[in-house]
């Protein structure tokens, strides 16, 4: 059996879980071999997984993108790398689920652009290590007792496991095009010190520690074969210095244990009562039920599994009791289904970039010395003695809202352009983005139908091609590209119900499911709102009958009721755009996600608005009230009225002065008659 010893090594995704134990192995027991680790410090890598191999002569630390042609075609040269170990993927089946297009970006054209990289060298690279997953053969019979084998058929049951397939695909054309020496591993469950709690043990681990229940999908029977990472990290070593090009190897453990026996054995460790402490929750879209796999080839190799479930299993324990906030901020990670986070505080950022490189990742960086000076990300601060940078890209040019916000960067000095693409095309959205390269995003297009909602009733196809698909694929686009949105929707999904009556001041939460279906417009806002969960980019406004200073506007809520002859009378929350636009800009600024009740805090009628109207502007004012049953005579779609709770807001900005006080201060005051 031939050994092959490397020189250099490119080690993509090692501030991983399993990679980090690789890199830092390979590092201490190989002073002679450089190690070259790069990693785009995504939310379930961490640097100090690398702690152990900082301060090595033979190690060196680049952040940046596998999909960054330029930086890896950069790295290979002036590194002189002859070996890669590929473990750069997203891995989390759950995310998978709900973010698949991420899962083909990072695992399939990151790769392919790895081995087109490779390919470009001609003959450089002697090794090309893939590593890959047991989930590719897809779910295993209950009843078999032979494992496959690494001829078997590739069957993946889930996003995830069919993009890791996709690249394995990629990893073999090359190696048979173009002789590029590829050597592909799949392994069963790891587990151990340093993994992201998003998967089972470290999830359930740190559940247990807070008091928490152990959530299963289920009924929990799911078999799985789970490998500890010290044991792992050496079968890549054999794989390394053994392994023989154009071959697979298993990494595996014919030792299996139920998601339900492994929740018992975290509660046993605890001294907790499993009965009361594991809880059944709904399942995945799709589960397998069991990967068995055959390990015989690697073990001819020399490799055999050296630590017992009950020895690893304490371990792992033992090492999260010691490192709880290891990952900082990890309550999104511990829900039953989990998807894509952000880095709790945000990323680490790496500095001294040699000005040589160009990179088409954002994120690209490389490091000048063995180990890059890194500092905590900045947080924007008005406070800030360097005033950061920002560019927006603004959708809704002709629209009222986007008009203003235009206004709003002229005035506060903030690069600014309106996008030129239509939402519902990707294309076009890409190449604006391409064009402007803005910082953010905000999305103020949208159909509300002219001149009022009643239009969408009989516009169907139009309102929802631009408020649903329109929304969701600009939203797509700027995840692809790191990008935050600033998405103004609507709070007119809501009405008054019996947990928040009329005039009681309980107002409907962030959180709230809408339960206003009565307009089409509103149906779609609600429908778009709730799909754009699944994208982590997204700061979702709740904007509800906008007024502004600009009593000349038709779109203006004091403008459109001092114009009709009856008005209900009812109070509803609503939005001072002279007042909320530039917190939204603001908000921008801080980076804020998630959704936001966006109008002021209480609540005004629209008697109350037209008294302040005759107060303010036309003493000779009148109007009369109808009732809802009478206005429902002269509208198509009924009109959604409710009180949003704005105390997540007001916690933001403190300073936000409430509906009635903003209406004189904003909108009344400064158009007073004399």
């Amino acid at each position: 059996m031939t050994s092959y010893t490397p020189k250099n090594i490119l080690i993509t995704g090692a501030a991983g879980f399993i990679a980090s134990h690789v890199a830092n192995r390979l590092v201490r027991s190989y002073p002679d071999y450089k190690i070259v680790v790069l990693d785009k410090l995504d939310y379930c890598s961490n640097l100090k997984n690398l702690n152990p191999s900082r301060s090595s002569p033979n190690f060196k630390f680049v952040k940046g993108d596998i999909g960054s042609a330029d930086l890896v075609n950069y790295l290979l040269i002036t590194e002189n790398i002859d070996t890669i170990m590929h473990f750069a993927a997203q891995t989390h089946v759950d995310n998978s689920f709900g973010n698949s297009f991420e899962f083909t970006k990072n695992n399939i054209y990151g790769t392919h652009v790895l081995l087109e990289a490779c390919k470009v060298t001609r003959g450089q690279i002697r090794r090309f290590i893939h590593v890959s997953t047991d989930e590719v053969y897809g779910e295993t019979e209950e009843d078999a007792v032979v494992g496959n084998h690494e001829a078997s058929q590739l069957l993946p049951t889930n996003p995830y496991s069919a993009t890791k397939a996709g690249a394995e695909m990629l990893v073999m054309a090359y190696g048979r095009s173009y002789g590029l020496p590829v050597i592909t591993t799949r392994g069963n469950n790891v587990y151990g010190p340093n993994q992201f709690p998003e998967k089972l043990i470290p999830k359930f681990i740190l559940l247990a520690m807070r008091g928490q229940p152990l959530p299963i999908h289920g009924d929990g029977s799911n078999v799985r074969s789970y490998l500890y990472c010290e044991d792992v990290a050496e079968a890549f070593e054999v794989v390394l210095h053994k392994g023989e090009v154009g071959h697979v190897y298993n990494i595996g453990t014919k030792k299996e244990r139920r998601v339900n026996d492994v929740a018992r054995d975290v509660c046993n460790l605890f001294n907790i009562d499993p009965e009361s402490s594991i809880k059944f929750v709904e399942n995945r879209p799709f589960n397998d039920q069991r990967y068995f796999l055959d390990d015989e080839k690697l073990k001819c190799l020399g490799w055999s599994e050296r630590t017992t479930w009950q020895e690893g299993l304490k371990k792992t324990m033992e090492w999260y009791t010691s490192n709880p906030d290891w990952w900082g901020d990890v309550s999104g990670a511990l829900l039953p289904h989990p998807r894509m986070l952000m880095m709790p505080g945000g990323v680490e950022k790496v500095i001294d970039v040699p000005e040589n490189v160009q990179s088409d990742s954002p994120h690209a960086a490389v490091n000048s010395s063995q180990f890059q000076k890194v500092v905590p990300a900045a947080k924007t601060s008005t406070n800030s003695a360097t005033k950061p940078s920002f560019k927006f890209l603004i959708y809704g040019k002709t629209g009222w809202i986007g008009g203003l916000l235009g206004k709003i960067c002229e005035k506060q000095g903030i690069q600014y352009e309106y996008g030129k693409g239509r939402l519902e095309d990707r294309s076009s959205i890409v190449a604006d983005i391409k064009n402007v390269k803005p910082t953010h995003v905000f999305n103020a297009a949208g159909v509300t139908g002219r001149p009022n909602v009643d239009w969408c009733e009989s516009h169907k196809t139009e309102t929802i091609r631009t408020n649903v698909s329109g929304t969701l694929t600009l939203a797509d686009v700027c995840r692809d590209q790191g990008i935050l949105v600033m998405n103004f929707a609507t709070g007119c999904i809501f009405e008054y119900d019996a947990a928040h009556p009329e005039g009681s001041g309980i107002g409907f939460l962030e959180e709230d499911t809408p339960n206003f279906t009565g307009s089409f417009y509103s149906k779609t806002k609600a429908m778009v709102e709730e799909l754009l969960k699944e994208y982590d980019n997204v700061c979702t406004l709740r904007v509800r009958m906008p007024i502004s200073s600009d009593l000349n506007n038709p779109r203006n809520f004091v403008t459109k009721i001092a114009r009709y002859d009856k008005v209900v009378n009812i109070p509803n929350s609503m939005t001072i755009l002279d007042e909320l636009l530039p917190i939204s800009i603001e908000m921008a600024k801080r980076n804020l996600k998630g959704i936001w009740n966006f109008t002021n805090p209480g609540v005004v009628s629209h008697n109350e608005v037209l008294e302040l109207y005759k107060q303010y502007i036309n003493p000779e004012f009148k109007w009369k009230n109808f009732t809802l049953e009478e206005q429902a005579q002269v509208i198509v779609a009924p009109r959604s009225n409710n009180e949003l709770d704005t105390s997540k807001l007001k916690k933001e900005f403190p300073e936000l002065l409430s509906i009635k006080e903003s209406l004189v201060k904003y909108v009344f005051a400064p158009n007073k008659k004399a």
